[in-house]
């Protein structure tokens, strides 16, 4: 009798610590999922992914130039809004066509992640943002919506 007790008591405490509704505790979580690969791209992918890098940091360099020049002269921030209505007048302007040959998605991205930058910059938990260069690390950033299934299923 004792080891039975002893058992009883085991699954009591056992039951106590589990909540009646733990099969849907993790029914509301989401779980996001990121890859990371190693590309060996050709010699035309190569010069797609130059040029993209290469629209994005002009992006970057003119929004971040404009943002400064605006606070400078008016002491006011600029929205994502005011940039991506920027982003629209850069992609009209002649000397700046070849930003059309090159998807819209990387660089809305790169107005984003500036917009983020500048909130955590104003909320003291990052340094201000730096112009791009060439010689640093490239980067453009694509979203789900920016891909396509060839073939597929």
């Amino acid at each position: 009798m004792p080891r039975e007790t002893g058992q009883l008591d085991q699954r009591a405490a056992r039951a106590a610590r589990l909540p009646h509704s733990y099969d849907h505790l993790f029914d509301t979580v989401g779980v996001r999922t990121a890859y990371r690969c190693r590309a060996y791209p050709g010699e035309q992918q190569q010069q797609v992914l130059n040029r993209t890098f290469g629209c994005v940091r002009v992006v970057w360099n003119r929004t971040l130039a404009a943002r400064h020049a605006r606070w400078q002269a008016e002491r006011t921030s600029t929205s994502y809004a005011q940039t991506d209505a920027a982003l629209t007048l850069m992609k009209k302007d002649p000397d700046l066509a070849f930003l059309n040959e090159v998807s819209s998605v990387p660089l809305q991205q790169a107005l984003r992640h500036q917009h983020q930058a500048f909130t955590a910059f104003f909320a003291r938990r990052a340094r201000c943002p730096r112009f791009k260069s060439r010689r640093g690390r490239q980067a453009a950033h694509y979203t789900r919506s920016a891909f396509a299934m060839r073939g597929g299923p």
